[in-house]
């Protein structure tokens, strides 16, 4: 059976138009009310005409997250889903729906721009993974269509959602030093990505701050890939590190597979500390040293931001929200202590 506006309102006990009024989340309805109204829903399946509602509050309640990654990559890397379910559970909790946006190698980007972001079926947009020299992140301002990155941007008039990146390879490369390390080296993430630069800038810090000088042969680029990690690590085992920091632990894996097919034990031979602390981190043998970033809290407050931008009827430019949410180490075997090798 199909339940009409009418019979949800004589179930809830109230009227047509406050029905309407909260399903279109108008104010000036008591929360108690909002709440029969709510539960009436809830209890007859009843679905507002989606057409409907977007003309009647010209919003559509649907928000777009946008990953300028090849589709591979997404299904790969463990932090894409992480990132997506909180901020799924956000949306669910406000009533939204995210929509995923993925690309594949050699899409046509502007097309899909035109399409998907001027179309009008978004309220907004959640930006994860953007280059610095994608085009997406312009266009957005350009056309002043409401977002949030999830990572540092450097123009001044992004909103963002970010962990703390310096400060946390910072952390794993002050531990390395603790432990007696002085050749330590590093696999970056992509240095065309923020979240790469500023791992590598904690990276650096940590080194002068404790007066070790840098040397750029124990600098490799990474992308944030297992084989990215695992070829990284094989370009360093000649210059003989006594200790890498990898700025993913998804590259970590890799290195560590390198490192077993060249005959170097972890944490014996060499210590390894990663970033990230995804699920895979204290199962692989040994377990990662690594940085926690709050990825799940990220994505949920990366909605939560755009939610705050939506809502701002003021019709003045919202200032600037910039967050960066805290990370900590977690010690595991894979840093072992200071040991020569045998």
């Amino acid at each position: 059976m199909t339940y009409t506006l009418e019979q949800v309102a004589k179930i809830a006990g109230v009227s047509r138009s406050t029905v309407s009024r909260v399903i279109n989340q108008q104010p000036h309805v008591r929360p108690q009310v909002q709440e029969r109204v709510w539960e009436a829903i809830r209890q007859v399946g009843y679905q507002p005409h989606a057409a409907a509602r977007s003309l009647a509050t010209s919003r559509t309640h649907v928000i777009g997250m946008i990953i300028p990654e090849a589709v591979p990559t997404l299904f790969t890397d463990p932090f894409f889903p992480l990132l997506l379910r909180g901020a799924t559970e956000a949306c669910n909790s406000h009533r939204y729906q995210l929509m995923l946006s993925l690309f594949i190698p050699g899409a046509d980007r502007q097309e899909i721009y035109r399409r998907i972001l001027r179309s009008g079926y978004l309220d907004g947009a959640i930006v994860a993974s953007a280059s610095l020299d994608d085009s997406l992140v312009p266009n957005l301002l350009r056309d002043r269509i409401p977002f949030v990155s999830v990572g540092r941007y450097p123009n001044g008039r992004v909103h963002y959602v970010d962990a703390d990146n310096i400060n946390g390879a910072r952390m794993a490369v002050e531990h390395l030093i603790r432990l007696g390390h002085r050749r330590i080296a590093t696999i970056t993430g992509p240095l065309d990505m923020i979240a790469g630069q500023d791992r590598l800038s904690g990276y650096r810090q940590a080194l002068e701050g404790r007066g070790i000088p840098v040397e750029e042969e124990l600098i490799v680029e990474g992308d944030f890939s297992e084989n990215g990690g695992m070829a990284a690590m094989q370009r360093l085992l000649p210059a003989s590190p006594s200790a890498v920091f990898v700025a993913s632990d998804t590259m970590a894996v890799g290195a560590l597979k390198a490192l077993r097919q060249a005959g170097w034990r972890v944490p014996q031979d060499i210590a390894l500390v990663s970033f990230d602390d995804i699920p895979i981190a204290s199962a692989i043998e040994p377990a990662l040293t690594t940085v926690r970033q709050p990825i799940e809290r990220m994505g949920a407050m990366a909605v939560a931001v755009l939610l705050s931008l939506l809502e701002d009827s003021s019709g003045e430019e919202s200032p600037v929200q910039r967050i960066v949410m805290p990370t900590e180490l977690v010690i595991r075997a894979s840093c072992g202590s200071a040991l020569s090798r045998s």
